[in-house]
């Protein structure tokens, strides 16, 4: 496989799970699937992110991604106990 193939299969993955964050989340169905939206709160991520409060809002969203995904995996696990 040549590495453009190689590097477009990696690109299209990531953004596959992009998206997928963005329906986990339940933004999709919050928005009523509002494209502008959407894009909207995600410049404002953005522009959080490059604010002087970047790095604290970036640790808190870290922190609140790593619990759910934590909650999510105990729940999987629980689950597959029973």
């Amino acid at each position: 496989m040549r590495t453009w193939q190689i590097e477009r299969r990696k690109r299209t993955r990531q953004l596959i799970e992009l998206g997928g964050l963005v329906i986990k989340a339940g933004v999709v169905e919050l928005t009523n699937d509002d494209r502008a939206t959407i894009y909207g709160a995600i410049l404002w991520i953005a522009a959080k992110l490059q604010s002087r409060e970047g790095e604290h809002a970036r640790d808190q969203w870290a922190a609140k991604g790593k619990h759910a995904f934590d909650a999510e995996r105990h729940e999987d696990c629980k689950n597959r106990r029973t």
